[in-house]
């Protein structure tokens, strides 16, 4: 998600022991019809997406695939993604919304979840902007998760607002050395905006801005996201259900062979 490469790192508090059994999330493609009850609204998951296009989405995978193909496995990976969101019990999902102007897409596409705009600036001025718009709505708990990861396994959304009863902050290590997820119990703008996204040290540094907030921290299992071409070759081999990514995959054909 944001970062790099792997660091290796000597990170603080807890790395679950017991979160890491992979959980194959759900065979579902469509979303439920009815909204989480209003008391369940106290914890929000928030996707960060973007309304797939041409051009726009998943560039870095240009080539092997073209402008198109990548926004069309985009739009597969989203819809998987946001199937793990609304298998979370007791959690509203939410959709961080890019670019603006894309509301109608998402309100189609998952009706049931909430909407924030993302907002201008850059990738950490909009984190920041989007978990304080969820916990002015009235949310106790929120988490940020990013759109690149259909083969997470639903558990570790599950244990990271779970963990948010004994830590304050819960980030999910991706390989590159961010970040796919990062949930809190209370705001925290600058646990983005004093880091500088896209880097190798995004992890580390948002570790080190937690410490000298005062938050204890845990961390989820490390998970890969999809961002490069030896990406895209590992989603292909990954046997995680992820049902319209693989159709996706699938429509692609020879390209991604």
């Amino acid at each position: 998600m944001w970062g790099n490469q792997v660091p290796p790192h000597p990170l603080h508090e807890a790395r679950m022991r017991d979160v890491g059994m992979r959980e194959p999330h759900p065979h579902v493609t469509a979303f439920p019809r009815h909204r989480v009850p209003a008391s369940h609204m106290s914890q929000i998951l928030i996707l960060m997406a973007k309304q797939p296009a041409a051009g726009q989405t998943k560039t870095r995978l240009c080539p092997p695939l073209s402008q198109a193909q990548a926004a069309q496995l985009y739009a597969g990976m989203l819809r998987d993604t946001l199937a793990l969101a609304h298998h979370v019990p007791g959690v509203q999902p939410a959709i961080a919304v890019n670019p603006a102007g894309a509301e109608g897409y998402f309100a189609e596409l998952a009706p049931d979840a909430l909407l924030f705009p993302q907002g201008p600036g850059d990738l950490a001025q909009r984190l920041a902007h989007v978990t304080g718009a969820a916990f002015a709505s009235g949310a106790r708990a929120v988490a940020a998760l990013s759109s690149d990861v259909p083969m997470l396994p639903v558990v570790y959304l599950r244990q990271a607002f779970a963990l948010l009863a004994q830590y304050d902050c819960v980030l999910g290590p991706c390989e590159d050395g961010g970040y796919y997820l990062a949930a809190l119990r209370q705001p925290a703008p600058t646990l983005f905006t004093k880091v500088t996204m896209s880097t190798p040290n995004v992890l580390r540094d948002t570790m080190a801005e937690a410490e000298r907030l005062g938050l204890r921290v845990a961390l989820l299992p490390a998970c890969y996201d999809v961002d490069t071409p030896a990406d895209l070759a590992r989603l292909c081999a990954d046997p995680a259900p992820m049902p319209a990514t693989r159709a996706a995959l699938e429509a692609l054909g020879d390209t991604v062979a």
